[in-house]
């Protein structure tokens, strides 16, 4: 049986993310390697991208598995954080309304 997975598409500047949701344990994997590895010692890029979670309240429940390209690390982050938001709504419609008056729907 396949699994249950999430996908959707962000975009922020000129970067590109393909994200996929997979229920799971919270981890989170950008072009083949762990979001730590990734992004290195920038806390608040890395912090940005977990808060759609954080906002929605579902922190730890899914695994992310991400292809970014395209731009910097911070409009990278914003385009993982955009990608992840837009596939919560997939997951569940009703976080719409607190993630819109977070601004993690917009793309830019």
């Amino acid at each position: 049986m396949a699994k249950l997975q999430y996908a959707a598409t962000g975009r922020r500047k000129s970067s590109v993310a393909r994200v996929r949701l997979i229920p799971g344990n919270g981890n989170i994997t950008v072009n083949k390697k762990p979001l730590d590895e990734y992004f290195g010692a920038k806390e608040i890029v890395k912090r940005e991208v977990k808060r759609p979670f954080m906002v929605a309240g579902c922190e730890g429940k899914f695994d992310v598995v991400a292809t970014v390209n395209g731009g910097g690390f911070t409009g990278q982050a914003g385009a993982l954080r955009h990608g992840i938001s837009r596939a919560l709504l997939k997951v569940n419609e009703e976080y719409k309304n607190v993630l819109r008056s977070e601004g993690l729907l917009t793309r830019d």
